[in-house]
């Protein structure tokens, strides 16, 4: 088993090096890091170059501009498999997902083609979210559930651990539309239309311990149009 935890990191100095450590910690001695980082101002990729100089087990992908998660994931995605990658992890640089669910995820994987990391399944929550932002990520995620017709209550959850198997199904990538956060929920509508198998397991997710989140209304509302260009667009 070689899994390769896929990190898109943008202005995440304060959590870089410390995030690195822990994944590590959790992942088997074949597994490794790759951050993808969108040249982010504030010396993250200076960062990230120093830590893959002292550990072979990290790698890093320096992209010329700030694309959108969803490009990041795709260019991070491609390289990991070329890098030999057996089982590809993506998860946020922030600790919103706990480095020590690892070994769950990829226990989980065994069963399935993608395990996802849920909030919204029993034994899964939120910490540190007020009601408002909770109640919002919650209907959006029934809405886009209704809709799509996927069987994930946390469709735009961003913790998940792929086989090698199932991302080499979507070939070159090219069939992916979504540039943003909508990425999470059309990688599960892509994976379930090919017959693939996907499980949730439950996850604790917290809010980032620090810098400042990238999320914002404009965000969501556009995840949710993107919602009808997929599902019904050709």
């Amino acid at each position: 088993m070689k899994p390769i935890a896929v990190i898109p990191t943008y202005n995440e100095r304060e959590n870089v090096e410390a995030l690195a450590a822990a994944v590590l910690e959790n992942l088997p001695p074949e597994g490794g890091i790759l951050f993808c980082d969108d040249s982010s101002p504030d010396g993250t990729g200076e960062i990230i170059d120093r830590l893959c100089a002292a550990n072979p087990r990290i790698s890093v992908l320096h992209r010329a501009k700030k694309e959108g998660l969803g490009r990041a994931y795709v260019a991070g995605f491609a390289k990991a498999l070329a890098m030999g990658a057996t089982h590809v992890i993506e998860m946020d640089c922030d600790f919103s997902h706990d480095p020590a669910d690892l070994p769950r995820l990829l226990e989980a994987v065994r069963d399935c083609d993608v395990a996802i990391g849920s909030r919204y399944v029993k034994g899964g929550r939120c910490v540190g979210w007020p009601f408002k932002r909770w109640l919002v990520s919650r209907l959006g995620g029934i809405f886009i559930r209704v809709v799509m017709g996927t069987p994930v209550r946390d469709p735009t959850g961003g913790f998940k651990c792929f086989r090698r198997e199932a991302l080499e199904r979507l070939g070159d990538f090219s069939c992916i539309r979504s540039f943003g956060y909508s990425f999470q929920m059309e990688m599960n509508y892509r994976m379930w239309r090919m017959g693939l198998r996907l499980a949730e397991i439950p996850i604790t997710f917290a809010e980032r311990r620090a810098g400042q989140s990238k999320i914002s209304g404009s965000i969501a509302v556009e995840t949710l149009k993107l919602v009808f260009k997929i599902r019904f667009g050709r």
